[in-house]
């Protein structure tokens, strides 16, 4: 029988899927990793260690627990967060740090001096984007202007599944999906490379090759199989970001599908049947010709989370100090006793793009426990994803189902109240595995074992999330409150650092 190999590189941890032609699982791992923040408004990591290292344990080890002779796996699929940032040298390795997405706020000079130079408006009609800290342009050029040396030694810029397509294949490849983030060197229209706005930036020649998705960017070399256990000559695809390739997972295939991620960040996909152009949401063409997605993402949620185990909770084991979180926000009351937290620990991304907000907790007083806090701060979370499902109302593009993934789904109280504060429901499916599982099934359709509708067979619908009418007053005011905290206080964040 044949197999498929998917593996995603997180934010904080990697994982890996073989599945077989039924879409079933035969075996999977993972495996963690720190994100470095070298100081505020940073985020990187080390892509020898925790992309290829990653990318190599947990393929060694999915091979060695499925006993799959390595000759069985039909082909491979991979993905990784972005879009990312990372000079290569000649030979792919790399020749820094990975400066990652949007989280990643350093070159908001970048951005500004760029849109100075350009014009917003410009931008947007070329590129299908803003400039936003989600753009790998802005990035490339604070590479240029505070790395000179490092710029200069660069063959390549590539993003994170680049690189692993690179070490895997020795081809330079990105498919569309991600080379629609690095505005503003890519001309949406003509679906190419473009320096036309922005000279200054980079030389086409030392981008990787566009190319769609599934498309086979070349076979594993003699070398990748010694480091990862994969027969030589085994199919690559060229892969995509793991959101795209988690939003493929669940079942996002129609037009007004979209994913919400709960992961490290609340990240959106939403297919549409034209290109939507609005400054606050991102676009980009979708993983086939001639299909077309919208999205948005905050900046941080899980991150957040884990952010709030560490500083609250650390007396307790990790999986032990998540569990006690969640019982103890369940037993707070929605709108955790009049508290409202902004979650913008990191700043934020859409629809506000704004790198200077600030996180906030409003309306405490001496009654308040631990429990209201973690409560606030989920539902923090979900009013900014809310924010993002109104935007979509105010451009008129409502979506029309959303299907929900991701270690968060499994966090009652943050899942519920995404569907109370949206009076939407959510699907979810029966395998909430993630990108991995959507880097398998990509895998499949890239080497023709499979059409895009199998994978509503491979992944069938398990539960819904029903909004509760009940709570719908309560979270109606508190989302008022939401928002008007941000607005209000807009102007006082950026006198602080």
């Amino acid at each position: 029988m044949n197999h498929y190999l998917g593996i995603d590189i997180g934010t904080f941890e990697s994982k890996g899927v073989i599945v077989d032609a039924s879409g079933r699982v035969v075996a999977s791992a993972s495996k963690p990793h720190r994100m470095l923040v070298p100081q505020p408004g940073w985020a990187e990591h080390r892509p020898k260690q925790d992309w290829w290292g990653d990318f190599t344990t947990i393929c060694r080890k999915l091979l060695a627990d499925s006993g799959i002779a390595p000759s069985s796996i039909r082909a491979v699929g991979a993905s990784a967060i972005g879009p990312c940032m990372l000079p290569v040298d000649e030979d792919g390795e790399a020749l820094s740090n990975a400066v990652l997405y949007g989280v990643d706020t350093r070159a908001a000079k970048e951005i500004e001096e760029l849109n100075a130079a350009i014009g917003p408006d410009r931008i947007l009609e070329r590129c299908g984007n803003a400039l936003t800290s989600q753009s790998v342009g802005p990035k490339i050029l604070w590479l240029k202007k505070n790395r000179p040396e490092v710029f200069r030694k660069a063959a390549k810029i590539v993003t994170s599944t680049t690189y692993l397509v690179q070490k895997l294949t020795g081809e330079c490849v990105i498919d569309h999906y991600s080379a629609a983030n690095f505005s503003p060197l890519y001309a949406v229209d003509e679906q190419r490379w473009s320096t036309e706005l922005a000279p200054g930036i980079v030389d086409i020649e030392r981008l990787p090759k566009i190319m769609w998705t599934t498309a086979v960017a070349g076979h594993v070399t003699a070398r990748a199989a010694r480091a990862t256990g994969l027969a030589r000559g085994t199919p690559v695809i060229a892969g995509t970001i793991d959101a795209a390739a988690e939003a493929l997972s669940v079942g996002v295939v129609r037009k007004g599908d979209m994913m919400v991620m709960y992961g490290s960040t609340v990240f959106t996909i939403m297919l549409s049947k034209n290109r939507i152009e609005d400054a606050r949401l991102w676009y980009a063409p979708w993983l086939f010709p001639g299909e077309h997605a919208s999205m948005a993402g905050l900046a941080t949620s899980g991150t957040l989370t884990h952010w709030f185990r560490d500083q609250a909770a650390r007396d307790l084991a990790p999986d032990e100090a998540f569990a006690r979180l969640a019982r103890e926000a369940e037993a707070s009351p929605p709108g955790a006793n009049g508290l409202v937290m902004l979650p913008y620990f990191s700043g934020e991304r859409t629809p506000i793009h704004d790198p200077d907000a600030k996180g906030m907790i409003f309306g405490l007083n001496l009654t308040h426990r631990r429990g209201d806090l973690y409560r606030a701060l989920l539902e923090g979370i979900a009013c900014g994803t809310n924010h993002i499902i109104e935007t979509y109302r105010d451009v008129g593009h409502m979506p029309r189902s959303l299907l929900a993934v991701g270690g968060g789904t499994r966090n009652r109280v943050w899942s519920q109240a995404v569907s109370d504060i949206s009076g939407m429901a959510q699907t979810v499916r029966r395998k909430t595995v993630g990108a991995s599982y959507g880097d398998a099934f990509l895998a499949a359709l890239g080497v023709g074992d499979v059409g895009k509708s199998d994978i509503l067979k491979w992944n069938p619908e398990e539960r819904r999330i029903k909004p509760d009418r009940k709570n719908r007053a309560v979270y109606g005011r508190r989302y008022k409150v939401f928002r008007q905290l941000y607005e209000r206080n807009r102007d006082l964040m950026t006198e602080l650092p």
